[in-house]
C-alpha cells in the first residue's frame, strides 16, 4: 500500500477462503481420495469410500477444516398413476393440503414470529441511525451490525421454508400424488387494502417462494405443478356450494351447517375445481397440523461430525 494508494489487500486471511475441485480435478483410486492442485504440486489425498463426487470443496469451519462433497441426484421417472391434492397458501398457515383423503396445515407460527422480529429489529436500528452522522465511524459500524444481523435472519426464514416444503412434498410422494394444483394468489397485493398492519403482512406473504420451492422439489420427484384461481374457494362450501365468507378460522355453513378450517376448505375446493368436480357430499376427517420445530446446531453436534483426516 506505501507503493501503490490504489492497492485492496485482502480481507481475511487464507484459511478462511474456500477452495474447490471440478470434476476434471477428482479421482477416486483405492479407496483414496484424489485432488489435484495443479501440475507441479502434489495432490491432495484422503481416505474414501464412496463414489467419485462431481464437485468438492474444502472450508474453514469454526475449529477446522472441513471436506465438502457434491454428488448429481439422478431424475426421478415421472409419476404415472397417483391423486391430485390442492394447496392453499396463506399468511397465518404456511399452507393447507388437502389429498382427497386428509388435510394437513403446515404452521406458520414460526415464521410469522422471525418476520416480526426482523420488522422490529429494522425499525430499532433505523432510529439509531438517524441520529448519527451519515459518514461517520459509528454509523458504518452500525450498518455493518444491521447488515449482518438481518442477513442471519433471511438465513433462518429461508431454512424453515425449505424444511416446511421438503416435508410437504415428500408426504404427498409418499402418498402417491402425482399432480399438485396450488392456488394462484400471484395478484393478491394488488387487489387488498385492510389498513397498514395488514398490508404489511399480506406484502410480506412470501406465497412466491413457497410456490417456487414446492414446484421445483415436487417436479425432482417426478411429480406435476399447476396453477389454479383459487378466487372464493375460502367462501364456498364443499358440500352444497353455498357462498358464504366467515369470520375467524372456522367454516361454518348457514345453509347446511358444514364445519371445517377456513384455509382447508380452500383447499379442498382448489383441488376439486381443477378436477371440474361439484361439491361433495360427507363427513370429512378433521385437519391434520404439523408444526415445525427449529434444530438448532451446536457446537456438540458440529464436534461429532464425521472428521476425516488428509493423508
Amino acid at each position: 500500500r506505501k507503493t501503490d494508494p490504489q492497492t485492496k489487500p485482502p480481507y481475511r486471511r487464507r484459511r478462511y477462503f474456500r477452495v474447490q475441485w471440478k470434476p476434471s480435478a477428482i479421482r477416486v483410486r483405492d479407496g483414496k481420495l484424489i485432488l489435484s492442485n495443479g501440475r507441479g504440486n502434489a495432490p491432495l489425498v484422503v481416505p474414501w469410500r464412496w463414489e467419485a463426487p462431481v464437485l468438492v470443496e474444502l472450508g474453514w469451519t469454526d475449529s477446522a477444516y472441513e471436506l465438502r462433497a457434491v454428488y448429481s441426484r439422478p431424475a426421478a421417472e415421472p409419476v404415472s398413476e397417483g391423486g391430485t391434492a390442492g394447496v392453499d397458501l396463506g399468511e397465518v398457515h404456511l399452507a393447507v393440503v388437502h389429498d382427497g383423503e386428509r388435510t394437513l396445515i403446515y404452521n406458520g407460527r414460526e415464521l410469522r414470529a422471525k418476520r416480526q422480529y426482523q420488522n422490529k429489529l429494522k425499525a430499532r436500528l433505523a432510529a439509531k441511525l438517524s441520529r448519527l452522522q451519515k459518514g461517520s465511524r459509528r454509523w458504518r459500524k452500525l450498518q455493518r451490525s444491521m447488515r449482518k444481523q438481518l442477513r442471519q435472519l433471511d438465513h433462518q426464514i429461508w431454512d424453515i421454508l425449505h424444511k416446511q416444503t421438503t416435508t410437504l412434498v415428500s408426504t404427498l410422494h409418499a402418498s402417491r400424488v402425482q399432480t399438485v394444483v396450488i392456488g394462484d394468489v400471484r395478484d393478491l397485493r394488488k387487489r387488498v387494502d385492510y389498513g397498514p398492519a395488514a398490508n404489511q403482512r399480506i406484502h410480506q406473504m412470501v406465497s412466491g417462494k413457497v410456490r417456487w420451492l414446492i414446484t421445483y422439489k415436487a417436479e425432482r420427484l417426478g411429480m406435476r405443478v399447476e396453477l389454479q384461481d383459487e378466487a372464493y374457494t375460502s367462501q364456498e362450501c364443499p358440500r352444497c356450494g353455498c357462498r358464504h365468507k366467515p369470520k375467524g378460522r372456522v367454516y361454518t355453513c348457514p345453509a347446511c351447517e358444514f364445519r371445517f378450517h377456513r384455509d382447508g376448505v380452500g383447499a379442498i375446493n382448489i383441488r376439486r375445481r381443477y378436477l371440474g368436480r361439484g361439491p361433495v357430499v360427507g363427513v370429512m376427517a378433521s385437519p391434520t397440523g404439523v408444526r415445525w420445530h427449529p434444530h438448532q446446531c451446536t457446537r456438540v453436534a458440529r464436534d461429532e461430525r464425521e472428521r476425516i483426516p488428509a493423508v
